[in-house]
């Protein structure tokens, strides 16, 4: 166990979190409400992944304007109320068609809104003190026009282990143009090494299989 843990800090330390110091400690992920987070995901400048841009004006077309371009689970060019609010999305995850790979899933509830660009997302481990934010992909973010019932997904990427990894228990996901997330349950087992945590990575919305 002494061996795991120092392992463990090799990983936490380079994503700049620190490890609990005891194997009980009690696990501090998953709110089943929406939390507060003062990240604000947007669009695709190079802000670092896990925290967004919050112009939401590159982020949504504008109350009461019609949109002209459309992505994958989108209608074409619908007038949208503006940017999809996390109070008006259902969430949900499922693994992805290689591994390593989550969907996370994003469902509206409410009138028609938009979404462009980098969802933030920060992963929560029963093994650290602290979250690990994902990194952003380098694919260019699609306007996303979403009806009241439709879904868009988007992907996110990371080192996976068998057993002996870092065991992440919930991941925090911020919609594009929004700083209200959303905790969500998930299993997942990150490698323990060098440089791991770079390779944790989010596409932006929209992107991917749909």
């Amino acid at each position: 166990m002494h061996t795991k843990n120092l392992t463990l800090a090799a990983l936490v330390l380079t994503a700049g979190l620190s490890l609990t110091a005891c194997q009980g400690s009690e696990n501090s992920a998953a709110s089943t409400s929406d939390s507060g987070s003062s990240s604000s995901s947007a669009e695709t400048s190079g802000t670092s992944g896990g925290s967004g841009d919050s112009d939401e004006s590159t982020a949504a077309t504008g109350g009461d304007s019609a949109t002209t371009e459309s992505a994958a689970g989108s209608g074409n060019e619908r007038i949208t109320t503006g940017t999809c609010k996390t109070s008006n999305l259902d969430f949900d995850t499922a693994p992805g068609m290689g591994e390593g790979t989550l969907l996370v899933s994003l469902k509206n509830t409410s009138d028609a809104c938009t979404l462009k660009g980098f969802p933030g997302v920060d992963l929560r481990s029963q093994d650290a003190s602290g979250p690990l934010s994902a990194k952003r992909s380098g694919l260019t973010a699609p306007v996303v026009d979403l009806g009241n019932g439709e879904t868009t997904r988007f992907t996110l990427h990371y080192p996976s282990a068998e057993g002996t990894g870092a065991y992440v228990s919930a991941i925090e996901v911020t919609p594009p143009g929004e700083t209200h997330s959303k905790a969500l349950s998930v299993s997942l087992r990150l490698q323990i090494a060098e440089g791991a945590d770079q390779k944790v990575v989010v596409d932006p919305v929209g992107t991917g299989k749909q």
